[in-house]
């Protein structure tokens, strides 16, 4: 029996939810309001400092709900954001979760870039990666399934 009504809005909540309960489990504090914010704040971070076609063709790997955080308040005409020190991209993802409670910022970073690692396409994640500056390249991962997969 679907809970929505419709089997696209089941599976996006099921999805977000897996998602959700992967960054809690990343030296979070358990709070799923939390882990939408620092999933969002990430995403944003990250989309605004690639290429548009890039933050565009990465978009359309995630899913539907987590697609609304990830697109809110885009201005395309206003990217890519010239920053290039992880500590610049940190200082972005802390201000956006500034409101809530004290968080890690580098494990909130952390856990979201290993969600997406374990979610998306390997190959989209990989160009997503190497189209961030060094710095914060560092702070994500390689992903093993590229590899794998080629």
């Amino acid at each position: 029996m679907s809970a929505t009504g419709l089997e696209v809005f089941d599976r996006t909540l099921q999805i977000t939810n897996t998602w959700l309960d992967e960054i809690m489990t990343a030296n979070l504090p358990r709070d799923r309001k939390l882990a939408w914010h620092v999933l969002g704040a990430v995403l944003r971070a990250v989309r605004d400092r690639v290429p548009i076609n890039l933050a565009a063709h990465f978009g359309a790997q995630l899913p539907l709900l987590v697609r609304g955080t990830y697109y809110d308040q885009w201005r395309p005409s206003e990217a890519p954001k010239a920053w290039r020190s992880a500590e610049e991209f940190l200082a972005i993802v802390s201000a956006e979760l500034s409101s809530l409670k004290p968080v890690d910022t580098g494990d909130a970073v952390r856990a979201v870039f290993q969600v997406l690692n374990h979610h998306v396409d390997p190959h989209q994640v990989e160009k997503m990666r190497h189209a961030l500056p060094g710095e914060v390249q560092a702070l994500w991962p390689a992903n093993n399934k590229v590899s794998s997969a080629a």
